[in-house]
């Protein structure tokens, strides 16, 4: 099989009812740039907005109709989702802390920095009820897997 060539996240396509709301959360609050404003037409026409987080971006759809799931922590079970969380990569210790004071003075429920071993990270709740994790990546898993899993599925045992 061919390798692919990934070059990293375009950007994850997400729903709010709030678009202002959600500007002002993204841009205001964790310094994200927004890189575009769209407008999509047709039968399902919304609004379309990018924020830059580097090597891609978090874009929403307004929908003011849409129904909003509730809050959920990052990684804690819950029927009807398929989507968990995102995790953003940020350049360093003391910008993970930096962006951890920001949130916590904007007066978001901010987690303290947890360490996975792969990343540490702090999580937090948008206000359109996503869960996010901002992540030091301290283990360059491309060139040094990480398998730690005492019991992992069948598999993973199997040759490649």
């Amino acid at each position: 099989m061919p390798t692919i060539a990934y070059g990293g996240l375009s950007h994850l396509a997400l729903v709010t009812d709030d678009m202002d709301k959600t500007v002002r959360f993204y841009r205001d609050v964790l310094g994200m740039p927004l890189v575009a404003a769209i407008q999509t037409h047709g039968e399902h026409a919304a609004r379309h907005y990018f924020f830059s987080i580097g090597n891609g971006c978090i874009a929403f759809f307004e929908w003011p109709d849409a129904e909003l799931p509730p809050r959920k922590d990052s990684g804690v079970p819950a029927t009807g989702r398929q989507f968990d969380h995102v995790s953003i990569a940020v350049g360093s210790d003391a910008d993970l802390g930096a962006l951890r004071e920001r949130l916590a003075g904007a007066g978001a429920d901010v987690s303290e920095v947890v360490d996975h071993s792969v990343v540490r990270s702090v999580y937090v709740t948008d206000p359109n009820g996503i869960s996010l994790e901002f992540s030091v990546v301290v283990r360059d898993l491309d060139a040094e897997p990480w398998f730690a899993d005492a019991d992992p599925v069948p598999a993973v045992l199997e040759p490649t």
